[in-house]
């Protein structure tokens, strides 16, 4: 599928890997969908998506919704006419081990909320099944291909202190098999899924925080940096134009390694 002349609905596209990788489809001429929250990020995209001599229109919408859901495919297809990618990058972290004890007593003081969560499963899962879910009968009612993708970084082999995180993303990196699996089965042949599994990438989020806690980071990245958006986004450019990549989902991670060397 060519990257030229396609669709592409962006969810947290206002920031991040959202925002590199709607501006890496633009400049390889995609006709964008940036869908967040923060109505602010959107009209800074979308500014510069248009500033740039590309096409894109911004939906301020949550993705746990099934009614914004609705809403920011219909204002896709009005405007371009069809979907062909789907790139679901929304997401939060609310983090904290299940259980803390007291430091005398030994005994439990302290219990991960089921606000932090199901807030994460809400946003980091169900969110990405939604937007999968209806994008893709948007694509087989209106006959496009189509590229669906997940984002699942690494954390889901299972992070300490993000269980709520982990437990989402590694469901994510799921999907892809399952939806393909379901494909086939019911011959859709024009529509692929594929993961994708990034390692510590340079968000502000992690750009931000503490330099040393950021050292320690890049000590066990085997090219010795964080991933950059853009190569995730270029990546993902490669998966929508060589269709036998499918039904998997690959990791984009510079070499990551436990601390004696061993790549996780």
């Amino acid at each position: 599928m060519e990257i030229k002349g396609s669709v592409a609905v962006i969810t947290g596209g206002g920031n991040g890997i959202g925002e590199a990788v709607a501006k890496y489809l633009s400049q390889n001429g995609a006709k964008i969908a940036i869908v967040d929250m923060a109505q602010d990020n959107i009209d800074r995209v979308v500014k510069d998506i248009k500033d740039a001599g590309g096409e894109a229109i911004g939906v301020q919408a949550n993705v746990t919704s099934e009614a914004d859901t609705a809403k920011f495919i219909k204002a896709a297809v009005e405007a371009f006419g069809k979907i062909n990618i789907v790139v679901p990058c929304a997401g939060i972290i609310r983090d904290g081990t299940m259980l803390a004890l007291d430091k005398e007593t030994g005994k439990v003081s302290r219990k991960l909320g089921l606000d932090k969560w199901q807030a994460v499963i809400d946003t980091n899962l169900t969110g990405t099944f939604l937007t999968l879910r209806d994008t893709a009968e948007a694509m087989v009612n209106g006959g496009w291909p189509g590229l669906l993708v997940t984002i699942s970084p690494v954390n889901k082999v299972g992070q300490v202190g993000q269980i709520n995180y982990s437990s989402a993303k590694v469901a994510d990196a799921l999907m892809p098999k399952i939806i393909i699996g379901e494909f086939h089965m019911r011959g859709i042949r024009n529509i692929r899924c594929v993961g994708i599994a990034p390692g510590y990438t340079a968000t502000p989020m992690l750009t931000g925080m503490n330099q040393d806690a950021l050292k320690a980071i890049v000590a066990d990245v085997h090219i010795g940096r964080l991933v950059e958006p853009t190569e995730i986004a270029r990546l993902i450019g490669h998966c929508v134009e060589n269709e036998a990549i499918n039904a998997t989902t690959l990791e984009i991670t510079g070499g990551l390694c436990y601390p004696k060397g061993i790549a996780k």
